[in-house]
């Protein structure tokens, strides 16, 4: 949640606020662009992020990647609200964004496969869908808070509207390390450790042996990030820049949604113990190819209950199922000595495509109109359909029935 309000709530303010205040010059699509490229930056440094992050997690532990990763993101979303804009320092402004948005960028990138990894291998060995849905369902949490603060200081003057949420953000570092100060380190990992097959260079090992399901991994992301910004990042944007509705109203309705995915997401999440993980993402990823059109068509009659409607079921379904799904099913595809690393690259790299997507939809809505975002929408779709179908099933019906007959025996009772 916390990384997540630090990283997301710069996706909002790129949308509403940086094109002027820190690339003034030129009409507003330049602006709007160049402020989109500078979100992309930091999705572009999020692979890095996870390598440096996996790496240490195979090696060191998961939870020191975690505090890390934490300290690193809160200092670097607090210094935004500080920074000059290009009316007082040129050119400098913009270099000094790029620069604070690769430190986040990394960040992030190693904040996940460890959150992801702790809950995981903590987690009772039936439930794991469950239990990680819960840590994906951060993310709406994040993206709540992020939205609600920003529809609050959107009434602020000035550059304050923008300024404050990030500078917010450094009381929710504090909250998080004392929360983090209290969770033990993986018993999976000491496993490993007391094993003796700890690897001096996981990364390398798991691209040289299990690169199938790296590529894998990334095809089955690509549709929940890159169409995330689509759905969601982007169309702030073009709900704004048509004058489709006012700010306010735009913000409303991410609440809205986000809210609801805090649910959404655990309660996907929670269905994969019951049938699988791959049987979700078919259905989903399929639907999706013929949903980019449909999310425009609605968007664009301009009334109000639409647009939140297309919102909401753009980011419970489109979004959550997805990352709800990703939770247990990345970890599984990778062994425990190599498995921060293998999951944190693919979930990492696809998102090099969800940063720069807003920008390339920026450029296709200007050449073809909003058919070209929806277009994409729908290819982010079928790639996440072709790699569902070539991915194996890591929790089978074999497998949840030895889970329920191992918890039945220990005399836990029999949850989904």
């Amino acid at each position: 949640m916390i990384e997540t309000y630090d990283f997301i709530g710069f996706g909002t303010a790129a949308a509403l606020y940086f094109g002027t205040a820190f690339f003034p010059e030129g009409d507003a699509l330049t602006g709007t662009l160049l402020s989109f490229a500078t979100l992309g930056v930091g999705f572009a440094a999020r692979p890095i992020g996870g390598i440096i992050g996996g790496h240490l997690g195979d090696r060191v532990g998961r939870k020191p990647v975690l505090v890390a990763s934490l300290i690193i993101m809160g200092l670097a979303t607090f210094v935004i609200g500080l920074l000059p804009t290009y009316a007082t320092v040129g050119i400098v402004a913009p270099i000094l964004l790029v620069t604070v948005r690769i430190v986040q960028g990394l960040a992030f990138g190693a904040e996940w496969g460890g959150a992801i990894l702790m809950t995981y291998e903590h987690a009772p060995w039936n439930r794991k869908g469950a239990f990680t849905g819960i840590v994906q369902s951060g993310f709406p949490v994040g993206l709540l808070l992020a939205n609600l603060v920003f529809l609050i200081s959107v009434h602020l003057p000035g550059d304050w509207a923008w300024r404050v949420p990030f500078l917010a953000s450094i009381v929710l570092v504090v909250v998080g390390l004392i929360i983090r100060a209290k969770v033990p380190e993986s018993p999976v990992f000491e496993d490993v450790k007391t094993q003796g097959i700890v690897l001096k260079a996981p990364i390398i090992d798991v691209i040289r042996n299990d690169w199938r399901n790296v590529l894998r991994g990334i095809g089955l992301r690509i549709p929940e990030t890159a169409g995330y910004a689509v759905s969601v990042t982007y169309l702030i944007s073009y709900l704004n820049t048509n004058e489709l509705t006012e700010s306010w109203q735009t913000l409303t309705a991410l609440c809205i949604a986000a809210g609801i995915g805090v649910f959404a997401t655990w309660g996907w999440a929670r269905l994969t113990d019951s049938i699988g993980r791959r049987p979700i993402y078919i259905v989903v990823t399929a639907v999706a190819v013929v949903w980019g059109f449909v999310m425009f068509l609605g968007v664009n009659t301009g009334l109000f209950p639409v647009i939140i409607l297309v919102i909401v079921l753009s980011y419970a379904v489109f979004q959550n199922a997805l990352a709800g799904a990703q939770g247990p099913w990345f970890p599984e595809l990778f062994t425990a000595n190599t498995r921060t690393s293998g999951a944190s690259l693919a979930y990492q790299i696809s998102a090099m495509v969800s940063g720069f997507t807003p920008f390339i939809t920026t450029l296709l809505f200007g050449a073809f109109g909003w058919v070209g975002p929806a277009g994409l929408f729908a290819l982010y779709g079928a790639i996440g359909l072709v790699a569902a179908l070539s991915t194996p099933e890591t929790w089978t019906k074999a497998n949840r029935e030895a889970a329920d007959r191992a918890t039945r025996e220990a005399g836990i009772p029999v949850l989904r």
